[in-house]
């Protein structure tokens, strides 16, 4: 089993390598420009992969719909948060609405419970861009 790390994947020796923990590069192990692990580093990326498996378990056991509206909502708050910002970015704040709508509406009747949700915070979202995109209405004069 490997391990992706921002140095590149890592071969995970077995939990129960003892002194052969170290493979040849041939055997897909650490290559020449690759340092080895410390013991404490290879632990560390033994219990990493066991939390990264337990997680994908837990993912396969969700509806896709549940985990869709999860980011869907992540979305909705990007928008809001450039829209309320004290300068709000428009353009960034329409192209999150603009993802938030890509699901909403490509997906509809395929959501389920949480789809009246999201349609009304896609609508609440846009209803704000219109506000804060309106241009400011000019002082009266005396």
């Amino acid at each position: 089993m490997t391990l992706w790390t921002p140095d590149g994947e890592r071969k995970i020796p077995p939990a129960s390598a003892g002194d052969a923990a170290t493979p040849s590069p041939a055997a897909g192990g650490p290559g020449p420009e690759e340092p080895e692990l410390t013991p404490e580093e290879e632990e560390q990326v033994r219990v990493m992969a066991k939390e990264l498996a337990e997680a994908r378990a837990r993912l396969l056991e969700t509806e896709v719909a549940t985990v869709l509206t999860n980011h869907a909502l992540g979305i909705y708050e990007l928008a809001a948060i450039h829209l309320t910002a004290e300068r709000p970015n428009l353009d960034e704040a329409r192209l999150a609405i603009d993802a938030l709508a890509a699901i909403v509406e490509n997906l509809a009747g395929r959501l389920g419970e949480s789809e009246a949700t999201l349609k009304g915070a896609l609508h609440q979202v846009r209803m704000a861009y219109v506000q804060r995109a309106r241009p400011e209405a000019p002082a009266a004069s005396d």
